[in-house]
């Protein structure tokens, strides 16, 4: 009977450790998706509902990079298809949090899309910063449907380098 105890103690112990990584991994990936919530402003088709309007067409992928070095952060997000002044970028502590809207645009006012892989709407993604940024000196550039930030670390957080010597 003891052993019993033992393998159910065991096998409780397993299930809760998967449960909790599980956790973890959606913690983690959660800020891979991104929301497109569809406003008054960019819902602009007044055609019936067809297999676009499913719930997830709103969900897309805003791929990205954070790259490091010694002096700043490097933030790259591919937002193709938006306007600059529809992008809106802040830095808050330590998150940094980007916002925008893309809009439909109707192409043609005949036919049906059957697969359509852009998400329409506004967006809000927060990246967490490892260590505090100089948001004043932030730059930001937009490109080819690439947006670049840079983010200067603060003083502190840059680190110094030690030399042992000799003695």
């Amino acid at each position: 009977m003891e052993k019993l105890t033992e393998l159910k103690h065991g096998l409780e112990e397993t299930w809760h450790s998967l449960g909790e990584g599980w956790r973890q991994v959606l913690d983690r990936t959660s800020g891979a998706l991104t929301r497109f919530t569809p406003t008054a402003k960019s819902k602009q088709s007044t055609e019936p509902a067809t297999y676009t309007e499913s719930p997830s067409a709103n969900w897309a992928l805003l791929a990205g990079d954070l790259f490091e070095d010694a002096d700043k952060f490097i933030v790259r997000l591919e937002v193709p298809g938006m306007d600059k002044q529809h992008l809106d970028i802040e830095v808050r502590s330590d998150v940094l949090i980007v916002r925008g809207e893309k809009r439909l645009e109707q192409e043609s006012a005949s036919g049906q899309y059957r697969i359509r892989q852009c998400a329409f709407g506004s967006f809000h993604r927060s990246i967490p910063l490892p260590v505090p940024v100089l948001s004043d000196k932030a730059e930001a550039i937009y490109r080819n449907g690439v947006l670049r930030i840079e983010l200067p670390k603060a003083e502190h957080a840059r680190g110094r380098r030690i030399e042992v010597r000799s003695e």
